[in-house]
């Protein structure tokens, strides 16, 4: 026999009243809500007022689940899906929290003309979507929810720029539309607009403190500004909240990792791995410490985990080259290639990356950067003498460089910038990867003016990061090498230090690394070797044609002879010698590399020569480096006759 229906006028007062002990006593809406769900256990508003109640109590993983039972109850209801998707970016599940906003624009509008966009958007079907809203903005061009939509299509294809302008536009219509206003800061943030972003950050907290996507937001570029001490009361805040999440255990790892709280990051590694055991990352994130050790029932772990037929890929890569870390440390070497062999295997197939084009952007970059082009450009770009490049491979040392020049008073280190790689991509105008891009050609037509306001607008972009008075900062971003041409235009004042390690040592380091983002060349030992060779090539070519303007630091002639390397590198950036950046490993400042634990020691030489462990199973690479192996530390000499 079914329950009695309750009376509808006494569901909605109930409901009513829920709503209204929300603004000041959650907790009290929590037992209102449910006493609702006592009487009627499927009562779809009762969960979401349950799980709203939930949040404002800051129980983040009971308020999840609240929000999904209800939209599970009732699909079409968006408020609901929006706050699961704040919830769930909260606690670390992107694909949650991407399928949640989806429903969340999908059920917002009762337009019929924007409800297939939305169904289509749910179901990712991004070209669908594109299509019809470009042609419903056509008829409504201020129609503010297909706007965002539309936007949304736009972050989804990565072209953030075009999602910039929109969300702009959406704004300008509705200030108050707070879910445009969260996709603008976030798409700020992914162009690296840091600043921009922090104050839309602001104005949403302001609206609506507790919102947990808009404290995780806030974090995340907290962290990329280098203001740690908020972003880890924020992150300490959210594990309070989602106790049981293990990505967020995670990530509040990573921020104590980068503020040097190395037993502290290990506690938290290890409590993500309790509550999920399969969680290859944080096994990962214990590895990449470098100076952890795993125990035997740790590895033991592991290997049960890689028995798993259910296990995905990326768990998997994650557990490999954990392992290989762990059979590495044992000294049990072919273990442990086996296992670095078939997590780069695996990652490799998850990433796009062509050799050719890398080698066919070094070309184009030799025949543009001629003596007479940079001759014709003298005296052009920003006066700003502040940024040091430090430029070179990963894992070539450039850390090390970082924290002891970091540790002289007139110098601030800051971390791997974007902001040169961004502009490149910019000027490049590339839409899709099918599309040729513009750079670097596009530099030679570019006039004074365009070249000093690219300089200054650099040093203004890259202000957020500086935290002291130092007149000299660090862009430590390896990739840069390969916009010498471009830093030299638009700021021919600034120090470029090239950071280089033997060829075997440094590549196969970088192949035993998994990068969080980018350095997509290291997943195979051709790939690595091939991307080495054209860097050493690109380099020899600007020793030619801008004699003495890079300074060359050779990893183990630094290890080998610190104070000499060090005085010679203070020399070229024109700063008197200072005691303290022979004592580097006393600089308690955040370091955000793989390399971070191993900078806050002396410089030892164990690491130089440990490739060799490895040789036999280096032919691969070998066979890519070609004559640049053989030259080490000097280059082939037909680049250097060709170049000159």
């Amino acid at each position: 026999m079914s329950a009695t229906p309750e009376p509808v006028g006494t569901l909605e007062i109930a409901l009513s009243h829920t709503r209204h002990l929300l603004d000041h006593d959650p907790s009290a809406a929590a037992e209102q809500a449910r006493e609702i769900l006592k009487v009627i256990p499927r009562q779809p508003l009762a969960q979401f007022l349950l799980g709203l109640a939930h949040s404002a109590n800051g129980q983040g993983d009971e308020a999840i689940a609240a929000l999904r039972r209800a939209v599970e109850l009732q699909p079409d209801l968006p408020d609901a899906w929006r706050t699961l998707a704040d919830h769930l970016t909260a606690a670390g599940d992107a694909a949650g929290a991407d399928h949640a906003y989806a429903q969340h624009i999908r059920f917002s509008t009762r337009d019929p003309r924007l409800l297939e966009a939305g169904v289509a958007l749910a179901e990712n079907r991004i070209a669908v979507a594109e299509a019809l809203l470009r042609e419903h903005l056509k008829q409504h061009p201020t129609d503010v929810a297909a706007i965002r939509m539309f936007a949304e299509v736009a972050a989804r294809l990565g072209r953030y720029a075009d999602a910039e302008v929109l969300l702009e536009r959406c704004l300008e219509l509705a200030p108050s539309f707070l879910g445009a206003r969260h996709n603008y800061a976030f798409v700020l943030q992914r162009q690296n607009k840091l600043a921009q972003s922090l104050q839309q950050l602001d104005r949403l907290l302001a609206a609506d403190p507790r919102n947990p996507g808009f404290r995780n937001l806030l974090a995340a570029v907290l962290g990329r500004v280098g203001d740690y001490d908020r972003a880890l009361k924020i992150y300490a805040g959210v594990v309070k909240e989602y106790p049981s999440n293990a990505k967020v255990w995670m990530s509040y790892g990573h921020a104590l990792k980068t503020a040097g709280r190395q037993g502290e990051c290990v506690t938290t590694y290890r409590r993500a791995i309790e509550l999920s055991p399969q969680l290859g990352e944080a096994y990962w994130s214990l590895a990449n410490l470098k100076t952890f050790r795993f125990s035997d029932r740790e590895v033991a772990g592991m290997q049960e985990q890689l028995q798993r037929n259910e296990l995905g890929d990326e768990d998997r890569f994650h557990f490999h080259f954990s392992l290989g870390k762990a059979f590495e440390d044992a000294h049990d070497y072919p273990k442990s290639f086996e296992h670095y062999e078939q997590g780069n295997r695996l990652r490799r197939e998850m990433v796009q990356y062509d050799a050719d084009e890398t080698s066919e952007k070094t070309q184009r970059s030799k025949q543009l950067f001629t003596p007479g082009f940079f001759a014709a450009r003298d005296g052009w770009g920003s006066a700003a003498p502040d940024p040091i490049f430090i430029v070179g491979l990963p894992r070539a040392g450039s850390t090390l460089l970082e924290q002891i020049l970091s540790s002289h008073p007139l110098v601030e280190g800051t971390m791997e910038l974007p902001d040169i790689i961004d502009l490149s991509r910019s000027l490049g105008g590339r839409r899709a990867r099918t599309e040729a891009s513009k750079y670097p050609e596009v530099l030679a037509e570019l006039s004074a003016d365009q070249l000093r306001e690219l300089g200054d607008e650099y040093i203004a972009n890259t202000r957020i990061q500086r935290k002291t008075d130092a007149p000299f900062f660090i862009d430590k971003m390896p990739n840069n090498f390969a916009h010498i041409g471009l830093i030299q235009l638009i700021l021919p004042r600034a120090r470029i230090i090239d950071a280089r390690r033997h060829p075997l040592g440094c590549c196969f380091s970088g192949f035993k690394q998994h990068f969080a983002r980018g350095q997509h060349f290291t997943y195979g030992l051709e790939d690595i070797g091939r991307y080495y060779r054209d860097y050493v090539e690109l380099m020899a070519h600007f020793d030619a044609v801008l004699p003495g303007r890079v300074h060359r630091v050779i990893y183990e002639t630094l290890v080998d002879d610190t104070e000499n390397e060090v005085r010679r590198l203070l020399d070229y950036c024109g700063l008197p010698f200072d005691e303290r950046c022979l004592r580097f490993y006393e600089n308690d400042r955040a370091v955000r590399t793989a390399s971070s634990e191993q900078v806050r020691r002396p410089i030892y030489r164990d690491g130089v020569d440990h490739w060799q462990h490895y040789e036999s199973w280096l032919d691969p690479l070998k066979r890519a480096l070609g004559p640049v192996l053989e030259s080490y530390p000097a280059v082939p000499t037909t680049w250097g006759e060709q170049d000159g």
